[in-house]
């Protein structure tokens, strides 16, 4: 019961923090800040950059085996992005060549 509450709870604040914006700039003349435009504009390439980071802090440089999966994967999803713009793209086939890699490098 205190999972399903849980549950609850966390869904009904990402929905409220999802409609607030929608009920606050949908009225009559009313219009994002200029300030929370840009931001919106920056946000999605700083989130990846974070994942990215995040994701390869723990790589150790003296082995290839451990770098090369990593490297190969985050170049797999750069170059998809560039050229498909489509993210479950980038994300699918860069987890199936680290994947791979991961298995066939690593004793």
């Amino acid at each position: 019961m205190k999972t399903f509450l849980l549950i609850l709870v966390v869904a009904a604040v990402t929905l409220a923090l999802r409609l607030i914006p929608v009920y606050l700039f949908s009225k009559q003349g009313a219009r994002m800040p200029q300030w929370l435009s840009d931001l919106s504009l920056l946000m999605p390439g700083a989130i990846v950059a974070l994942l990215v980071v995040y994701s390869l802090k723990d790589t150790a440089l003296a082995l290839p085996a451990s770098w090369l999966p990593a490297l190969c994967g985050v170049l797999t999803a750069a170059a998809l992005q560039h050229f498909k713009k489509n993210t479950l793209v980038s994300v699918f086939a860069a987890t199936a060549v680290y994947m791979m890699l991961q298995r066939l490098l690593m004793p």
